[in-house]
This record gives C-alpha cells, structure tokens and sequence, in this order.
C-alpha cells in the first residue's frame, strides 16, 4: 500500500505522524512551507480543497482531518493498537480525538491568529485572553484525566498523539501550563518515544531545509537584479 502524508512543520499534522510511525508504516511525507503559502497554490487547492494539513492518501484514495485519519491508521494497522478493541473503549478513544480537534484545537488557533475568526485590536488581547481561559479549563479536565495515568487512556493511544501536539502548541505560544503538572508530564513522556523523536529530527530538517531554499531564491534575485540594466545616473 501506497501512504503519502501532506504535512507542515509545527502544525497539527505531527499527530498523524506520530501515528503512523507508531503503526510501523512505510510512507511518504509531503512538507508545505506554510510561510510560502505553498498549501494555497492552485496545485494543493486542486488535491485538497480545504487547503489544510494533514492529508493522508491511501492507495490513492485521499482523506482529511485528523481524527478520521487517525481512524483508518488504526484499522489499517489494527496490531499497534492505536484504537481499543473494546467497542466502548473504540468510542472513548473516538471521543478524546474529537475533544482535541474540536475542544482544544480551535483555541490554539484564536490565539495564533486572532484577525481569522473577528475583527480585532492591534493585539486581539481580549480573544486571546478568552481563549486562553478555555484551554486552561481544557487542560484542567486533562489534567484530572492523567492523573495516576502515563497516557490519555492508561497505554499509548492515537489521542495521545493529538494531544501532545497540543501540548506542544500551548507551550509555543508561552501558555503558563504550571497548573496542570499531569498534562506537563505526559508532554515529557511523549518526547522519550522513538516515534516524536522521529517527528521533531524531520521537522528540524524539513525547517532548516525551506530556509536554505529560502536563502537560495533570494541569492538569485539579488544576482538578477545585481545583473541589470540599471539606470544612467550620469549623462
């Protein structure tokens, strides 16, 4: 089987993959430079209407959003355990992927960029004030959720992976996260596994090769605009 994964550094398409590396799978990463705007050129817009990561296509077949992704890397690779065999465990792992792409997500967004969702101030202070109150409450019920816990559902499961991009976001953006020791662990635990590690080398690579790609193109404007013609200043 054939499994390419659209991915961008630092966004939420780590989870995916973080679980497919945790599946044993063997597939292709395709890295947008979201500083370029390249996931809004016509040529992803064509592949992938709604312009975002992750994307997974599977022999061809192409899926978007992070739970119903992470659904099918569980049943297609049922022997990682990604998801519970247990029919109310499987919906309990369903539901903790929902909660973060739906309860905690769309916050970390707000804060990241206030102007998307409503006009704002200069800051957007007020939103991100707002939405830094609803994480905290988020990461308060998932701090009583860990608590005598490794993991979201006792063992590693898909949400974790969701989760620990989470984690990761709010500390990015310098969320003060002393409350929630449980949540802050987890995040600790999550790094020692091969599969994050796996993750944070590429992301390292991949950013550290779009600023050379970067450094590169501007090298060539400057030898082109260097090259002239120039104006005659004097006659």
């Amino acid at each position: 089987m054939k499994i390419e994964l659209f991915y961008a550094p630092v966004t939420c398409a780590m989870a995916p993959f973080i679980s497919l590396t945790e599946a044993g799978a063997d597939f292709e990463v395709h890295a947008l430079n979201f500083r370029t705007n390249e996931h809004l050129s016509p040529e992803y817009r064509e592949i992938n209407p709604k312009h975002k990561v992750p994307m997974l296509i599977g022999d061809g077949k192409k899926l978007t959003e992070n739970a119903a992704i992470h659904l099918w890397v569980a049943n297609t690779f049922p022997e990682a355990g990604l998801i519970p065999t247990d029919p109310w465990d499987q919906v309990q792992a369903i539901s903790l992927l929902s909660w973060c792409s739906a309860g905690i997500h769309p916050y970390l967004s707000r804060i990241n960029n206030p102007a998307k969702v409503c006009p704002v101030d200069d800051t957007g202070a007020a939103i991100i004030e707002k939405a830094t109150a609803a994480l905290n409450e988020c990461f308060a019920i998932a701090n009583d959720i860990l608590d005598g816990r490794d993991y979201l559902m006792g063992d590693f499961r898909a949400p974790d992976a969701y989760f620990f991009w989470c984690i990761r976001r709010a500390t990015q953006f310098k969320l003060d996260m002393s409350a929630f020791p449980n949540v802050m662990s987890h995040f600790e635990r999550m790094q020692t596994r091969p599969s994050v590690q796996k993750l944070l080398a590429f992301e390292k690579e991949t950013i550290e090769g779009f600023k050379r790609a970067a450094a590169q193109a501007e090298n060539v404007r400057l030898r082109h605009l260097l090259a002239g013609p120039f104006p005659r200043i004097f006659a």
